[in-house]
């Protein structure tokens, strides 16, 4: 049996379904019903906690660990620390309360700068001095990003079967919970500086960090939240007199967006430690604030109008964790996308992840038993703290994961890489548009090569970068993988020392292999095939 890993809310633990390697039937949902499934709104509260009691210290390269945390303990309990490298070696440490975080922040000195002067900005960053003559341990570095695709290859064909292989790529691809307190401790720093100017303001992660489909070294997007300025109005005092702040009135909310985030960047830029590269692009269409934080070794967005990115997030974490296959699926097939050129970390005209991501949730939907709701089946379960209208657009769905039937489905890992394969290696782009919210074909509106209708606000094609030529790639290498993914089914023994199953789809010779001997590749559905070739193996005595 082949346990699929999986990261719930809060802590990384193992559960999940256990996928059988001689094709039985894997567990269905209804065997994880024990499992409590946390709202995403109290993963993201306790995350968050957890990173105001957190700091972040740059130590030497070698250091002893023991003495190292018995110094940083007589400020306090610490209940979590971790090392990592990123521009030299750094402690994640976590302290129960603020009062241990306040202790050491008031025995840390301040720097010597001779032919510079130092900006008094005191954050949660701080650099360790110790006696060199001190003994030195080494001290474990957690994983910060995944390994080169040819030792990934190389891994996965020790794996005992495809399922396995989807299994280990999953856990070698997924944020892991370190990465994760990281992240959340980088956006906690960054809110400090914007709590300057904003005080009941925030910043939250969203996007890859929280939803659930998360790559190691994946950029970190992040959510400058003023709505708790607006929302925090005092009821009305019955009497003659009132009182309201004098404020500042600008023509537009996109304008004050811009103007915002312009002093936010300038703030980061001259005052934030480690954080280098500052860019403010406040014309596009979703003004952000770019910039490197070096510590953290993370490439950062910071937004401050992109609310229905927010419930994007959301609606992106309740499917990933609604069923352990679909997040093995989606980051199998992202690998693959990536490998082959068919989605690119460099804006274009290529699939992004996200439209991708769409894809895979279209096709789940599509099966003879569905393997996960529609949108529009997560609304009609929507309670009425789930209603939410943004800009005029309906963003509600059930956020409580409990209150969703478990799926039927039991298809394997592998039935279903091979299915989505057939399934867009044939799919008519030309004619039909993609639709989750209500899990069907639609008639393209217009005539784009690829039309995946934004979930939210339904008149946007989320892929309208997408060209002619790229859809093509992608049409072509599902094909070619889907005939080279079914030659592997067919035989399962012929391992030997060449990559297999999975690991034969992430080869360059499969997108170097599109369009050859066609003749000879033309075939009919998966299933017929499987079907024919489990009657000849009977013909032949093989199966009983």
């Amino acid at each position: 049996m082949v346990t699929c890993m999986r990261l719930l809310p809060v802590i990384r633990v193992i559960t999940s379904r256990a996928l059988s390697s001689t094709g039985a039937a894997p567990e269905t949902a209804a065997d994880q019903e024990q499992v409590t499934r946390k709202a995403f709104a109290d993963v993201q509260k306790e995350r968050q906690e957890q990173a105001k009691h957190t700091v972040l210290i740059n130590f030497p390269s070698k250091i002893n660990e023991n003495k190292l945390l018995k110094y940083l303990s007589l400020h306090g309990k610490i209940v979590n620390h971790f090392f990592y490298e990123s521009y030299g070696s750094h402690a994640v440490v976590e302290y129960l309360d603020k009062e241990s975080l306040e202790s050491l922040r008031a025995g840390a000195g301040i720097p010597n700068a001779r032919d510079e002067c130092i900006v008094p900005f005191k954050s949660r960053l701080f650099t360790l001095k110790c006696n060199p003559e001190l003994d030195h341990t080494p001290v474990l570095y957690s994983k910060q990003a995944t390994r080169p695709i040819n030792e990934l290859i190389q891994k996965l064909c020790t794996a005992d079967n495809i399922e396995e292989q989807m299994c280990t790529l999953l856990d070698e691809y997924q944020l892991t919970d370190e990465s994760i307190r990281l992240r959340f401790l980088v956006s906690s720093l960054i809110s400090d500086i914007a709590t300057a100017y904003f005080p009941e303001a925030t910043v939250n992660p969203y996007g890859s960090t929280v939803n659930s489909f998360g790559k190691l070294g994946c950029d970190l997007d992040l959510f400058l939240d003023l709505e708790n300025v607006e929302r925090n109005r005092p009821p009305k005092i019955a009497g003659p007199f009132s009182t309201e702040y004098l404020m500042k009135r600008v023509p537009s909310g996109r304008v004050a967006t811009q103007r915002i985030l312009s002093v936010i960047g300038e703030c980061i830029d001259h005052f934030g430690p480690g954080c280098t590269g500052v860019q403010k692009i406040l014309n596009a269409r979703c003004p952000l604030v770019r910039f490197s934080h070096q510590p953290a070794g993370l490439q950062c967005d910071l937004t401050s109008d992109n609310r229905i990115a927010l419930r994007s997030s959301e609606l992106l974490y309740i499917y990933g964790n609604f069923d352990s296959r679909v997040r093995a699926l989606v980051f199998t097939l992202r690998c693959w996308a990536r490998v082959h050129g068919i989605t690119s970390p460099i804006p274009g005209a290529w699939i992004t992840n996200f439209s991708l991501t769409t894809m895979i949730l279209f096709f789940l939907q599509k099966r003879d038993s569905p393997l996960i709701p529609t949108l529009d089946h997560l609304k009609s379960l929507a309670g009425k703290e789930d209603k939410h209208i943004i800009d005029g657009n309906d963003c509600t769905f059930v956020s409580n994961l409990n209150k969703i039937k478990p799926s039927k489905n039991s298809e394997t890992l592998d039935v279903l890489l091979s299915e989505f394969l057939e399934f867009y290696g044939n799919f008519d782009f030309s004619k039909n548009c993609i639709d989750i919210r209500k899990g069907q074909e639609q008639n393209k509106p217009e005539s784009s090569p690829l039309y995946i209708q934004n979930p939210f606000e339904q008149v946007l094609n989320i892929s309208k970068n997408v060209n002619q030529t790229q859809m093509d790639r992608f049409v072509a290498l599902a094909r070619e993988s889907a005939w080279i993914f079914q030659e592997q089914l067919s035989n399962p023994s012929n391992k030997g020392n060449q990559a297999w199953g999975l690991a034969a789809l992430l080869l360059p010779s499969v997108s170097q292999g599109i369009g050859k001997s066609k003749k000879k590749r033309k075939r009919g559905p998966a299933s017929e095939r499987i079907k024919n070739l489990l009657e000849s193996l009977k013909a032949n005595g093989k199966v009983r």
